[in-house]
């Protein structure tokens, strides 16, 4: 414990070590506007002494609602600063979860930034006091401007300890109601320092766009951004994501799979992949390509590509391999306090793990095959839920839920999830993620689910990648001979019966998918239950 040290002590550190350097970069109508250290400083300090004149005591909980702004990163500095605890709330989040947060964390005030849509937040019934940031449309009770205006800067700010907690994280509600995540000081530093440990040695800049809400985001960019010489942008709006991005020009950039798989369909609408193949295979040519393709994506200068938040496919890592983007994938969870073990430094041949633990954990496998994991990264309870707590525990380690398995120079592979298995007709278990790994590969495929609880066979829903030139028969060939392949590697009990086409894409605002872009399968097997008891003939159909 002795080596980490305490967030607040360590921003500290960076602002008086580098009070005149550029750290945050807020556009605002495509207008950018750069923040020392300095100036991030004192702007927490007057809004820590807001949150204790508004009759706050130590450890009360200030929740956080907004898309990612340089506000969202004072305010979960200046809560720490007053010695409260942070409740983040996604952007994205319904009236029912707002309410759920505010009321079981028990949150005093609520921050509320920029949002697509607020009437979510403008619905929630609570007793929290609102806050707005400087932004356009926001209804608060009181204005973030008019406390930095009215607010002397707080000088007297809390001295905590690494065991004190730091933050309440809710899981995304995926399989019922969020559960409160509480994370202390010790669990985000021991994440974040061995995390950036493994960035290359010199000044970075990263692009924030992720939900901050969420723990990959938060441990990987912001408490990266404290323990590390990195330098944050943040991204306005879906529409100028491009532009923001090549505004940053990041040398480390982060993303997730589903995003991944849409940069890449967005590089083979352009170019047919057998195409893109060619061409890269001729020396010079090819090496002329590549670059061509990283610095359209906006990421000419980056040196360091990490991939987290759900399982990404091999295949998909390999096509990149091809272009000069050598995509780390990393493992993590709320529980964990984002990221505690990657494939870094990159290795090829440990391409489909998660390559080792940092230093902060230690892994081994319980029944199942269960992935078991302690140490100081790791959350000690969930809120207000002792219950539950006790049940995802054994003997001190910490039961993820996921199942996973150990290669023999030492890399970890993790092969689905414990709940996420299901058993045919022929009562054999399937388990749908490696076999949904392998699918995605294809260029052809953007998104994919295997399902068939109590099915003869199982099937696998395809939504097709956006911007597909090739016509319907063309692509049924493609994807039975993909079929044929993929299982051609199964059991007999695993084969897929048929591959179904679907024609909406999923998503957040259909409620397809969790705010951090992975499957919700209770949601998609409810709306395809008609669908899955029709018997079909080909062996691909659509919807």
């Amino acid at each position: 414990m002795s080596d980490y040290v305490h967030p607040l002590k360590q921003f500290a550190h960076r602002v008086n070590a580098h009070p005149s350097e550029p750290y945050l970069h807020q556009p605002v109508d495509q207008v950018w506007t750069s923040y020392t250290w300095a100036e991030i400083d004192k702007m927490a300090r007057k809004i820590a002494a807001g949150l204790k004149e508004q009759g706050l005591q130590a450890g009360d909980r200030v929740a956080i609602l907004g898309k990612n702004s340089v506000e969202w990163f004072v305010s979960d500095f200046a809560i720490a600063m007053a010695g409260m605890v942070s409740v983040p709330i996604y952007a994205t989040a319904g009236t029912e979860t707002i309410n759920y947060v505010l009321e079981h964390s028990e949150a005093k005030v609520l921050f509320i930034g920029r949002l697509d849509d607020t009437s979510a937040v403008e619905s929630a019934s609570h007793s929290a006091k609102t806050v707005g940031y400087p932004y356009k449309g926001i209804n608060a009770d009181q204005r973030w401007s008019d406390w930095i205006s009215q607010y002397e800067p707080l000088t007297a700010i809390a001295d905590p300890e690494l065991s004190d907690l730091y933050s309440i994280v809710y899981t995304s509600g995926s399989t019922g109601k969020p559960k409160g995540v509480c994370l202390t000081a010790l669990n985000l530093a021991s994440a974040a320092t061995d995390m950036v440990n493994q960035l290359p040695s010199q000044k970075n800049r990263t692009l924030s766009y992720l939900p901050l809400a969420h723990i990959t985001e938060r441990s990987v960019v912001a408490m990266a951004s404290v323990y590390s010489d990195i330098q944050v942008f943040f991204n306005e709006s879906l529409a100028t994501f491009l532009s923001d991005l090549n505004h940053c020009k990041p040398t480390v950039f982060l993303s997730v799979p589903r995003l991944w798989s849409k940069f890449q369909s967005g590089i083979l609408a352009k170019m047919p992949d057998s195409r893109l193949q060619l061409l890269l295979k001729i020396p010079f040519v090819g090496n002329m390509v590549a670059k061509k393709l990283r610095e359209g994506l906006g990421l000419g200068e980056a040196k360091l590509f990490l991939s987290g938040s759900a399982p990404i496919s091999a295949g998909l890592l390999r096509w990149y391999s091809k272009i000069g983007i050598d995509i780390i994938e990393g493992w993590g969870m709320s529980e964990t306090s984002g990221g505690v073990c990657a494939n870094v430094p990159f290795n090829p041949a440990h391409i489909g793990t998660i390559g080792r633990p940092y230093p902060c954990i230690e892994l081994k496998l319980g029944d199942g095959g269960e992935l078991l994991i302690r140490g100081d990264a790791i959350f000690s309870e969930y809120y207000k839920n002792p219950e539950v707590t006790a049940q995802s525990f054994e003997d001190g380690w910490f039961k993820t839920g996921d199942c996973a398995k150990q290669t023999a120079d030492g890399a970890w592979m993790i092969t689905g999830r414990v709940k996420e298995q299901f058993k045919t007709a022929k009562g054999k278990y399937v388990v749908p993620v490696p076999i949904e790994s392998t699918i995605l590969g294809h260029v052809y495929v953007e998104q994919c689910c295997v399902m068939g609880a109590g099915k003869p066979q199982p099937v696998v829903l395809i939504v097709l990648a956006e911007g597909l030139t090739a016509d319907k028969n063309a692509i049924a060939e493609e994807l039975s001979s993909l079929r044929a392949e993929v299982n051609g590697g199964l059991e007999s009990h695993q084969r897929l019966d048929h591959f179904i086409v679907v024609n909406e894409v999923w998503s957040i605002e259909n409620e397809m998918l969790t705010p951090t872009l992975k499957l919700k399968r209770n949601a998609l097997e409810a709306k395809y239950a008609a669908l899955l008891e029709r018997k079909f003939s080909e062996p691909v159909v659509w919807e």
